[in-house]
């Protein structure tokens, strides 16, 4: 749990989402921003080009809530680091690959 808090507090996370990047902004808050590309938000469903949620660890996963992307829906991700890249799996079963920025 601490090691995955001090591993994401104040970083960006790159998600991988159908060939775009979505740069997600842990602050060490517990506060979370995320701002797409004008393309990639063409063809998020009107959800909106950013948002703004919450982040918090549980049992040893990354749990977040935004405000309106994802219905505002919270979910819980566990994550596996390998080198520059790391996996995640969602709580429904969703998985990808995301890369941890400064």
């Amino acid at each position: 749990g601490d090691e995955l808090r001090q591993a994401i507090s104040g970083k960006t996370v790159f998600l991988n989402i159908s060939g775009f990047e979505l740069p997600i902004r842990y602050a060490a808050n517990g506060r979370m921003t995320g701002k797409m590309s004008t393309v990639a938000a063409s063809f998020s469903r009107g959800d909106g080009a950013q948002d703004h949620g919450k982040w918090w660890v549980a049992a040893d996963q990354l749990c977040q809530q935004w405000t309106s992307w994802m219905d505002g829906k919270s979910y819980c991700y566990r994550l596996t680091r390998e080198g520059a890249a790391v996996h995640w799996v969602r709580n429904d079963g969703r998985s990808g690959i995301a890369r941890l920025g400064g």
